[in-house]
C-alpha cells in the first residue's frame, strides 16, 4: 500500500478496496520503523489524523467525498504553519509555535479532502541547501544515511522517498524542491511563481 501513487490511492479509497484509515495505519507504523535513522518527519499529529481519517472513510461509504484528495494522507513542510500542530520553520524561537489556523496553501489541502498527519524537517527559514535546524536536528537521505536529502525541502523530498509520506508539501524559492527531488529520486513540481500563496509560511512571515 505505501508503495502506491496518490492517483493510485484516490482510486482504491473510490472504489472502497482500501480505507484511509489503512492507509494512515500503514504509513504511521513505516515512520516508528524508519523515521529514527532518517529524521524526515519531525511532528505527527496521529491522533487527530486517524479521526479525520475515520470521518473520511464514512463518507466513502456513503458514496461522497470531499475533493480530489479525499481520504489522502500527507505531510506539510514545516515552513508552513498547520493549525494545532507545531510549526517552527526551523527556528528556536518559534519551537513552542502552535497556529490557530492553517496556512491558505495547507487549507487548500485539507478543502480538497488531504487529511494532514505530520511536517517534515527544514532549515533555518528554509534557507540552506541541507535540512538540519538546532530544534530537530538534520534529516539524512533514506538511500544513504551519510548524505543529505538536500534543502530546503529536504524532509519532505526524504519522507516520500521512504514511504512515509504519499506526498508532501514544499517549498522553491532556488531549487528548494528541484534539489531534494534529484537528491533523492522523486518528482518535485514548482509552480509558477505566485500560484500559490505565501500567507502561513513561517519563512516569509515578516513579508506577508
Amino acid at each position: 500500500m505505501i508503495y502506491k501513487t496518490v492517483t493510485e490511492l484516490v482510486k482504491l479509497i473510490q472504489k472502497k478496496e482500501v480505507s484511509s484509515v489503512e492507509i494512515l495505519d500503514s504509513l504511521l507504523k513505516r515512520i516508528k520503523d524508519k523515521n529514527p535513522q532518517i529524521n524526515a518527519v519531525v511532528a505527527l499529529d496521529a491522533d487527530r489524523a486517524m479521526e479525520m481519517a475515520r470521518k473520511a472513510d464514512e463518507l466513502t461509504m456513503q458514496g461522497k467525498k470531499i475533493g480530489p484528495l479525499h481520504g489522502i494522507p500527507m505531510t506539510i513542510k514545516d515552513a508552513y504553519e498547520v493549525k494545532g500542530l507545531v510549526s517552527t520553520g526551523g527556528d528556536p524561537n518559534w519551537k513552542n509555535n502552535i497556529p490557530s489556523k492553517n496556512a491558505e496553501a495547507v487549507q487548500h489541502l485539507v478543502n480538497a479532502g488531504a487529511i494532514i498527519f505530520g511536517k517534515t524537517n527544514v532549515p533555518y527559514h528554509s534557507a540552506d541547501i541541507q535540512s538540519y535546524n538546532e530544534i530537530y536536528g538534520v534529516s539524512n537521505n533514506p538511500w544513504d544515511f551519510e548524505r543529505t536529502p538536500g534543502g530546503s525541502s529536504g524532509g519532505s523530498a526524504a519522507a516520500v522517498a521512504a514511504r512515509l509520506a504519499p506526498c508532501a508539501t514544499g517549498t522553491d524559492t532556488g531549487g528548494s524542491v528541484r534539489q531534494p527531488a534529484a537528491f533523492t529520486g522523486i518528482t518535485g513540481v514548482k509552480p509558477t511563481y505566485g500560484r500559490i500563496s505565501r500567507r502561513g509560511m513561517i519563512a516569509f512571515a515578516s513579508s506577508l
